[in-house]
């Protein structure tokens, strides 16, 4: 185990290999008082863990995140591909994951021809959780069109239930520390087939992309479940992924409805017990690119 300056422990970094029931990388059991009622008593408490990671391509630097310890590697992956650094997985050569005393590195190698493009369009972004526009230099850079995605059939209604009432007994980082977003691959039936979770919502969703490469998932037929808000950079994630389908629990942005709009992406927001509010549906006709406000629908 590393340790901090100061003598703190370092968190346990899990690259590749998935947290079992037990002990996870991305928690620490804490000291700490809890009061209820007046009362007073000393116990434990979970912490969701959370540390920087340096993503470099053929040894150059290019961004920094702040991410829960576990499934880098997937990780890794799905943020080359969402952000367009790499076009599919056989243009990632390799994987290195380096543990640090203040955090992981991860020394990718690509083609030579996405490292000069790179090179070209480079940036520096620092990333806090959440945060996925820190570093960008230009507006071009700030919102990148979304990919143009292949609907493949209408929005199964009951699918789509039935993944939201599943997902959040699957999230054992938020049951421990109920501080982790998730974002679930779900069949067509609405069974949830692979989740990841992370403390920031973007990272949670590269972490899925990367694991939905590296198995033999076809994303054809069926659609992402996040826990989250549907913000325009998961609509681009989404879209980079070839994904056709959406869904969150929360509330999308009028700008992430204007890009599933442009590129043909079904979403599907306010994901609640037996009801959802639909967007946009890709293969309807009747899908409105007018954005009306909705009060009914709770936050």
């Amino acid at each position: 185990m590393l340790a901090f300056e100061g003598g703190a422990e370092a968190p346990v970094v899990s690259c590749s290999n998935r947290a079992g029931q037990g002990a996870s990388p991305s928690s620490l059991s804490v000291p700490m008082q809890r009061w209820q009622q007046g009362n007073v008593a000393q116990s434990s408490d979970e912490v969701a863990e959370e540390i920087a990671v340096a993503l470099s391509y053929n040894g150059i630097s290019h961004a920094v995140m702040m991410a829960s310890p576990s499934d880098l590697e997937d990780f890794a992956l799905g943020f080359s591909l969402s952000e367009g650094l790499i076009e599919s997985r056989d243009e990632l050569y390799d994987i290195d994951c380096r543990p640090h005393p203040d955090g992981v590195e991860i020394a990718l190698t690509i083609s030579s021809q996405r490292h000069m493009q790179l090179k070209q369009q480079r940036r520096n972004l620092v990333g806090r959780t959440g945060c996925g526009l820190c570093g960008a230099e230009t507006l071009q850079q700030a919102i990148r069109p979304a990919k143009p995605v292949q609907p493949i059939g209408r929005i199964n209604h009951l699918a789509v239930q039935k993944a939201a009432a599943q997902i959040a007994d699957r999230q054992q980082l938020r049951k421990l520390t109920g501080a982790a977003h998730g974002a679930a691959w779900c069949d067509a039936s609405g069974e949830i087939v692979l989740l990841r979770e992370d403390v920031g919502r973007h990272n949670a969703l590269d972490k899925l992309i990367g694991a939905l490469q590296r198995s033999d998932i076809d994303t054809r037929q069926g659609f992402v479940l996040v826990t989250s808000r549907a913000s325009y950079e998961m609509v681009q994630k989404t879209c980079a992924a070839g994904i056709s389908l959406l869904v969150a629990v929360s509330a999308p942005t009028a700008l992430a409805i204007r890009l599933a709009e442009s590129a043909g992406l079904s979403l599907v927001g306010f994901t609640r017990h037996q009801r959802h509010v639909v967007y946009n549906d890709a293969n309807s006709q009747k899908a409105s690119s007018t954005i009306r406000s909705n009060t009914f629908y709770e936050s």
